[in-house]
């Protein structure tokens, strides 16, 4: 038996429909999963709109029943469609047709890869400029050693910095790789030498002033939160009110970044406080509803949250939200947590980025004692 699948809009969400005939037993299945309802409106059974659930609806009935995701596949490839044209209104400017093609092309594969709109951005701008600079040359006819050139004229006459180049040198080889297949197109291109940034990190100590200056109640647990899980300030706004499993003390981050879902420790003393917080507001479906109920906190709302209250204790400027994340790690790491299981906890693909930690960690530091100190101590033993 087929289920077809297509997406709805159901009591202003955003859905899977599943459609198929009657069967008693696949009704029986579908039953059984909590996050799968039916509806009398749409004559069918919806879930919410997430891969992962999808995917254990396709492997309960499985054996029963074949999921058809066609439908899915035709509303993305629309959904690409008339982002392009959007677009496209927009930046095509001083390019060729056949260029602004090459651009169009481009996008498209990123929205049907399902890339962030942040990378799509990025890559895109980064493209445009590229796109402009080689005026009516077409994009497609450079060889590796002409994309060397041009690179070095970026670092050479422009005097991009090693992060911006990193980003175009991304949005060409996402071109040429991925939109013209051209397999190992940047092997013999050498990347700038990244700089090494250490995390900025906040003494425990000032971590407990800050949050306890806060007296509006949605501001410190926003902070506590995203500090006692070590968050992104994009992951704090996005948590809902389902993702809070006090059973298991646990927090649901779902679809994070890299477009990974991962679980986080809940904390005693943020769950005291998300209680006293939710009697308060009563949030429905996000836990830090914006100025929309529907809508979640913006980012831009909860950096100027964090600002407001941790300038007042005197931390220096360039400590932002993304330091309460640095910290969590820092002191997991100097009360004695595994390396491993801090880059787990953060969803850190490869463990370098984890181990920059040991740079700033106090434990680390503690263990060096300065020449000056030894000289002086042994001086001042004679």
């Amino acid at each position: 038996m087929q289920i077809t699948c297509t997406y709805i809009t159901h009591n202003n969400k955003e859905c899977i429909l599943l459609k198929c005939s009657y069967n008693a037993q696949l009704h029986k299945t579908l039953r059984t999963l909590d996050f799968v309802k039916y509806s009398n409106t749409h004559k069918g059974w919806y879930l919410p709109k997430n891969k992962s659930l999808l995917k254990q609806v396709t492997t309960a009935v499985a054996g029963i029943a074949k999921l058809d995701i066609n439908g899915l596949k035709l509303a993305v490839d629309e959904v690409a469609t008339k982002q392009v044209n959007s677009i496209k209104a927009t930046v095509l400017t001083n390019i060729t047709q056949y260029n602004a093609k090459q651009l169009e092309l481009m996008l498209q594969t990123l929205i049907l890869k399902a890339y962030s709109q942040a990378t799509i951005n990025t890559y895109r701008n980064e493209f445009l400029i590229f796109l402009q600079t080689i005026k009516t040359t077409k994009a497609d006819d450079f060889t590796p050693q002409r994309i060397k050139d041009y690179l070095q004229y970026c670092f050479d006459e422009l005097k991009l910095s090693e992060s911006t180049l990193h980003s175009r040198m991304n949005a060409l080889k996402f071109y040429y790789e991925k939109v013209l297949h051209r397999e190992k197109f940047f092997w013999e291109i050498p990347r700038p030498k990244k700089r090494i940034i250490l995390p900025k990190v906040i003494s425990e100590e000032k971590i407990v002033k800050g949050l306890l200056s806060i007296q509006n109640i949605k501001h410190k647990v926003l902070l506590m939160t995203a500090y006692s899980a070590g968050l992104r300030v994009s992951e704090a706004v996005s948590i809902k009110v389902a993702n809070i499993d006090s059973d298991r003390m646990q927090i649901f981050i779902e679809d994070a970044k890299g477009k990974k879902d991962r679980v986080v420790p809940l904390s005693k003393v943020a769950l005291e406080l998300l209680r006293e917080y939710y009697k308060e507001y009563k949030p429905k479906e996000w836990l830090f509803e914006g100025q929309v109920k529907s809508l979640p906190y913006s980012i831009r709302t909860a950096q100027a949250v964090f600002n407001f209250y941790f300038d007042k204790i005197g931390i220096p400027k360039y400590i932002t939200f993304h330091s309460l994340r640095h910290s969590y790690a820092t002191h997991l790491l100097e009360s004695g947590t595994d390396i491993k299981f801090i880059q787990e906890l953060l969803g850190h693909n490869d463990i370098k980025t984890t181990l920059r930690y040991t740079h700033v960690s106090k434990k680390s530091l503690s263990k060096v004692e300065s020449p000056l100190d030894k000289i002086m101590r042994t001086k001042s033993n004679y």
